[in-house]
């Protein structure tokens, strides 16, 4: 009996990794600022960019599992707030991201080189997946398509809450490194042009976040 429940345990464990993974890869405006902080400032800082994202899709994966009905109802209730914070924010990034120059940020590592910001990256990750209401969207349609969700015990949704979070970390751990192993290949010129399309595929989806929150908001003024 114990073998069995050991078993099934690995199971959820297993399809709570593969979740975490299936949630955090597809390219988007953290994978953007994970690759771009990687080949600008190292690993470790893309990787805590990417990390505050992983801590975010396991709070909204335990709301998810829990079946935390007040928590939905928040965010439900909130949701064109949460996608005009997003999108003002990321369209803030996005400028700054644009006029930053290699040189520029040698100078500010050069200044401060034990005191990177590692806080910041993590918080910039946390704050923009946080404020994308569509992440624990796809939380409850991917737990519901699987048959998992609020009826899970609590030892299960345990486990696959804690499967959602190693995935997603073991994903933003294999990309930074990744990306860092291809660093020496990337000239100044390189890091530039890389700062200029990440900084307009940031603006595109800042300004789509607020074309989402201003259609909800005439929507919601017409009904």
């Amino acid at each position: 009996m114990d073998e069995v429940i050991g078993v099934h345990g690995l199971v959820v464990l297993l399809q709570g990794i593969v979740l975490g993974i299936a949630i955090a890869a597809p390219v988007g405006p953290i994978g953007l600022l994970c690759i771009r902080r990687t080949l600008q400032h190292g690993p470790l800082m893309g990787f805590f960019t990417g990390f505050g994202a992983a801590v975010a899709d396991t709070i909204y994966g335990a709301i998810a599992a829990f079946g935390v009905s007040a928590a939905l109802d928040f965010l439900q209730g909130h949701e064109i707030a949460f996608q005009l914070v997003g999108g003002i924010f990321l369209i803030v990034v996005a400028i700054r991201t644009f006029r930053q120059k290699p040189e520029d940020e040698e100078r500010e590592a050069a200044s401060a080189p034990d005191t990177p910001s590692f806080l910041g990256g993590f918080m910039t990750g946390l704050s923009l997946t946080l404020t994308n209401p569509a992440t624990i969207m796809a939380f409850i349609a991917i737990f519901a398509g699987f048959g998992l969700g609020g009826n899970l015990g609590r030892v299960d949704a345990s486990t696959l809450v804690a499967g959602v979070f190693i995935g997603a970390s073991l994903w933003w751990l294999a990309l930074s490194m990744g990306v860092a192993a291809v660093r020496h290949r990337i000239s100044d010129r390189g890091l530039t042009r890389l700062n200029h399309c990440t900084g307009v595929a940031l603006a595109a989806f800042g300004l789509w976040a607020l074309g989402m929150a201003f259609t909800g908001m005439a929507g919601w003024a017409m009904g």
